[in-house]
């Protein structure tokens, strides 16, 4: 049973977020921030995941603190919900193309948390939602999954094209990495005994 539930609370959040690796993509996301939440159902569908996160946050303030502890929980749902990672084939990476945009991701599920960011924005909105804070989810993500996460965007002249392109490059990425490795289904990916 590959799944995971995590709540965290702050003075700035409350989050509850739920995570079922060996999903089939069913979402249901209400964070308050409607581009976020759409985001969020991508990137459950395209990598099975099943994926559900109910956020209140100081929206009155800006989206900010609900993005990045959105990106904290998630990210420490799915450490959780890999266990040792034995089994799991680790490594995945996907080269994403939506309409004008073309997104690569690449990710190791290590332990060791690295973001290495290649991807511009032409506007600083999309609708009401800020474009810097796709970085800021992405980092949470990566520093609280203990992932190695390389996002690199090739082409690009729509915010809205290049943002979901980066979460569903993210999403095929980490369903390549979390799902079972038939060769070697008993086995950690690692010579050095953990990860």
């Amino acid at each position: 049973m590959r799944q995971a539930e995590i709540r965290r609370k702050t003075q700035e959040t409350e989050i509850a977020v739920s995570v079922a690796l060996d999903g089939t993509g069913r979402h249901d996301n209400r964070t308050g921030v409607g581009f976020f939440d759409h985001m969020l159902d991508q990137l459950a569908r395209h990598s099975l995941i099943d994926l559900r996160v109910e956020a209140k946050g100081d929206l009155h303030i800006d989206d900010h603190h609900t993005v990045e502890d959105t990106g904290i929980a998630l990210g420490q749902a799915l450490a959780k919900a890999l266990g040792d990672k034995r089994g799991i084939r680790r490594y995945g990476h996907f080269r994403l193309a939506m309409d004008d945009a073309q997104v690569a991701c690449a990710l190791d599920l290590s332990g060791r948390p690295y973001l290495v960011w290649n991807l511009a924005f032409p506007t600083a909105r999309i609708g009401s939602f800020d474009t810097e804070l796709v970085r800021e989810f992405f980092q949470a993500l990566a520093t609280h999954g203990g992932i190695t996460l390389h996002v690199d965007g090739l082409h690009g002249i729509n915010s809205h094209h290049i943002a979901e392109a980066a979460f569903k490059a993210l999403a095929r990425s980490l369903r390549m990495a979390v799902e079972p490795d038939p060769r070697a289904p008993e086995i950690l990916p690692s010579t050095k005994g953990a990860l």
